[in-house]
């Protein structure tokens, strides 16, 4: 009697324990994104309908008849959506042939192909704007081969949207081409042979059975390249094309009081943004094909032939070198030394690494990023860890209500929250103007919250609910069962989800330019902007700062690609 009174208040106890993780973590995610996402973007949807408390529209047409700002919001609609085409044209083949093929070197290629996530088309621009000037590497090279007679004026007002756009592609393909690639690698591969077997013409598969089944990956992945590629501000902010909806936010920050039309402007920003993610995710994304086996299980891949080979070495590896000029232009930048009127320097040099760690700002730059991007990388960990626990082992009610409130951030640029936290935290105890890390950690760990609970809850899915129930049924606690068994079993993926969230923020780009006022607070992106910005040697300087991120961000990219292989195109999945 005593032995099932006791089993039975242990069980009570473990509901109640279950019940406290569950609508606790329920409880901390709803308040942290009301106070920290809601709550500013209802803040600047607020002042641009309000005047004095009254309800008004008079900002809209104010902004609509301003000739800079009409012209910036068809600028960046048009950035996305010329980078979300140009970047499926890139993609798609190379997906189908990693998918579908098996040729010598696949993995070492396919892994190079992911080799443009490491550096953001931010710092990308400085070595193109080298490379690219009127007297710089491309135009002296090509008239000393005699195939131009005047300098070419790359960069010039008519060229700059298009040099926008090459950037981003040449960043963001590898999102699109790791959704394309995870929702062709599920596709049941005893489809298409079916459908061989009853005459269908191979281009007729593709057209009628593999891209339906392929769709809801290639939106996924689709509405994240837009929405970054609309409201990106590094790199439009450093090639000079101003005319964009990010760069006139970003000019607003200082006069926002002064000028409420800048409410109306960020308001258009959410309302574009939100209703392409609605329109994917509801309209297009959730027409999902039920199959009876996944290809990467069953698959049998078609061997490419010479000529075949031929041709996939010449598509990846011209793809990859393509991608990797920007690359390549900030690391001769970086080393370059008495370059004037040459296509390559004269003599190189490291000085500016050392300066990296000899002059103050760059040293601030890195070691405060280390610093917020290690605390919103916890802050992630934590916070993903209960969430994608709470939603894989069912804890509450609906979890996948709480899993569709965590992809939020996904939908709202960087851009838009920075902006929102200004004007809300402004002369408060988080005003960014006197301290910006309470709020820079913050929208650190907001923005990347989605990849670390899309890594936990891939491994959590892989882990079986008996091994729990096991160590419950001996005693232990629900505390102690997550922390001995169940987050050991799941580590590679949290490692992986950290690496990822660590490495993006610590090259944010929106945030630590809006956010970070003053010096002693700037981040690493911060620092190399205010660097390409001086006179003489700072952007000899920004390049070495920029370069240091990249190798950074490779390192951590590479490790979760490791840990996670193919899963990993599922963390940029909307």
């Amino acid at each position: 009697m005593i032995n099932s009174n006791q089993k039975e208040e242990s069980s009570k106890l473990a509901r109640r324990l279950s019940d406290a993780i569950g609508y606790g973590t329920v409880a901390a995610t709803i308040a942290i994104l009301f106070f920290f996402l809601v709550w500013p973007v209802a803040i600047i949807i607020s002042k641009a309908f309000l005047n004095d408390g009254q309800f008004t529209l008079d900002y809209f047409p104010l902004l609509f008849a301003n000739e800079l700002y009409k012209n910036s919001m068809i600028n960046s609609m048009w950035i996305g959506v010329a980078t979300t085409v140009l970047t499926t044209l890139v993609s798609l083949p190379l997906a189908i042939i990693n998918a579908k093929y098996d040729f010598k070197g696949k993995g070492l290629l396919s892994g190079l192909l992911l080799v443009p996530m490491v550096m953001p088309p931010f710092v990308g621009a400085i070595g193109i704007q080298r490379f690219f000037a009127r007297r710089g590497s491309v135009n002296l090279g090509l008239m000393e081969m005699g195939i131009i007679d005047a300098p070419i004026d790359w960069l010039g007002p008519e060229n700059m949207f298009w040099a926008v756009v090459i950037l981003e592609v040449l960043h963001l393909y590898p999102i699109m081409y790791l959704n394309l690639s995870a929702a062709l690698a599920n596709i049941d591969p005893s489809v298409e042979e079916m459908a061989t077997t009853l005459g269908v013409p191979r281009w007729k598969q593709y057209r009628d059975i593999i891209w339906p089944l392929a769709r809801p990956g290639y939106f996924a992945g689709a509405i994240i390249v837009f929405i970054w590629a609309l409201t990106d501000l590094g790199t439009p902010l450093l090639v000079g094309y101003h005319e964009t909806v990010p760069v006139q936010i970003f000019n607003m920050i200082t006069d926002v009081n002064e000028n409420p039309v800048g409410y109306s402007l960020v308001f258009v920003v959410i309302l574009v943004t939100v209703a392409f993610f609605l329109l994917s995710k509801f309209a297009l994304g959730n027409q999902k094909y039920e199959m009876m086996a996944k290809g990467h299980v069953t698959s049998s891949k078609n061997e490419a032939g010479f000529l075949g080979s031929v041709f996939i070495y010449t598509l990846i590896i011209g793809t990859v070198f393509v991608a990797l000029v920007p690359h390549i232009s900030v690391l001769i930048t970086s080393v370059s030394d008495k370059w004037f009127m040459t296509v390559l320097p004269e003599k190189y040099t490291l000085k500016y690494y050392a300066q990296v760690f000899q002059a103050e700002l760059p040293f601030i730059g890195i070691k405060n990023s280390f610093l917020f991007a290690g605390l919103s990388t916890l802050v992630d960990l934590a916070l993903g860890l209960l969430i994608a626990y709470v939603i894989v082992r069912k804890l509450v009610p609906f979890p996948g209500l709480l899993d569709s409130l965590v992809m939020v951030p996904l939908a709202l640029p960087g851009i838009v929250l920075a902006f929102g936290y200004v004007v809300t935290y402004t002369d408060t105890f988080l005003d960014p103007l006197n301290n910006p890390v309470p709020l820079l950690v913050i929208a650190y760990a907001i923005r990347r919250l989605p990849y670390m609970v899309r890594s936990a809850v891939a491994g959590l899915q892989q882990t079986s609910i008996s091994l729990e129930e096991a160590s419950s049924t001996f005693g232990a606690s629900r505390f102690y069962t997550l922390r001995k068994i169940t987050v050991p079993l799941v580590m590679a993926n949290l490692i992986a989800g950290a690496l990822l969230c660590f490495s993006y923020a610590m090259l944010d780009v929106s945030d630590s330019l809006i956010l970070a006022m003053k010096e002693q607070f700037y981040p690493l992106t911060k620092a190399i902007y205010v660097l390409f910005l001086e006179q003489g040697s700072g952007s000899l300087v920004a390049s070495a700062l920029g370069m240091i991120g990249m190798l950074i961000l490779t390192a951590c990219i590479m490790g979760a690609s490791l840990i996670l292989g193919k899963k990993m195109g599922e963390l940029f999945r909307s």
